[in-house]
């Protein structure tokens, strides 16, 4: 299996622990846990920041020494809602119980303590289309650039219908090159509906120096340290993912490969 494929360990609890250090990357770090009610979730930021994304359910959260009360209304992921989310400053902890079933995403990167901890959405995340024909999917952004809320954290959700394409043309980040390019390490956690379904997502550089496609199925997190990385749908079978990204500066600018860059400048048209 590849090694930037990362299976779930188990369906309850902390099921997913990518960190720097185990990823063997810089910037981006992603827990997802799978609670029941009344589990409760805490951790300390330390010199990262968090954005705490209720994928499914309700939890009570507080954070920085304020409760925020209970959060969520989306009980299943496929029902399109705009999610709700907190955002967690460095040197600052947090706390979560779960009210009903919860999957909660814990998506990190470096901070340097120039935000507070606020709750965003589901005010000012909407679901908005995105591509032309098959490669059409629905984004919510939940914090990217546009928004000022993070020193270092891009996360966004994408759903992907049946039979159709995303992250596609294919298109790469991986060069610290701003205007042109920057730098961002990104994990996707993926979900399928119905939840027996599969995806495919291919992670490559233009070298050929490393080329993986992987069958993703429910719950799996996909880690793209470089390269492209678009994901396939198959008919039948709804994707959604959750992204994360990070770098040495919060801004999305990528290129799309140069062989595939003529379907994106066709459909600009």
């Amino acid at each position: 299996m590849s090694k930037l494929l990362r299976k779930p360990e188990g369906t309850s609890g902390q099921v997913h622990h990518v960190t720097p250090e185990n990823a063997e990357w810089g910037y981006v770090g992603f827990d997802l846990h799978r609670l029941a009610p009344g589990d409760r979730v805490a951790a300390e930021t330390g010199d990262r920041e968090a954005i705490l994304v209720l994928v499914e359910g309700k939890a009570e959260i507080s954070a920085s020494g304020e409760a925020f009360g209970e959060l969520g209304d989306r009980m299943d992921v496929f029902e399109r809602k705009p999610p709700h989310a907190v955002y967690v400053p460095s040197g600052a902890d947090w706390t979560a119980i779960a009210t009903t079933p919860c999957t909660l995403a814990v998506c990190t990167a470096p901070g340097t303590g120039g935000h507070k901890a606020q709750v965003i959405g589901p005010e000012g995340v909407a679901l908005t289309p995105r591509g032309k024909g098959a490669n059409t999917r629905h984004v919510h952004a939940i914090a990217m650039e546009e928004r000022d809320i993070a020193d270092s954290l891009l996360v966004t959700e994408v759903y992907t219908p049946q039979g159709n394409w995303s992250s596609y043309p294919p298109h790469r980040h991986d060069e610290d090159n701003y205007p042109e390019m920057t730098y961002l390490e990104e994990t996707y956690y993926h979900r399928l509906n119905p939840a027996q379904g599969f995806g495919f997502q291919r992670v490559f550089t233009e070298d050929g120096a490393l080329d993986e496609t992987m069958a993703v199925s429910d719950h799996d997190v996909v880690l793209v340290p470089k390269g492209h990385h678009p994901c396939g749908a198959p008919y039948g079978y709804e994707m959604y993912y959750l992204n994360v990204m990070a770098g040495p500066l919060r801004k999305w600018r990528f290129q799309n490969h140069p062989d595939h860059d003529w379907i994106f400048r066709r459909d600009a048209d």
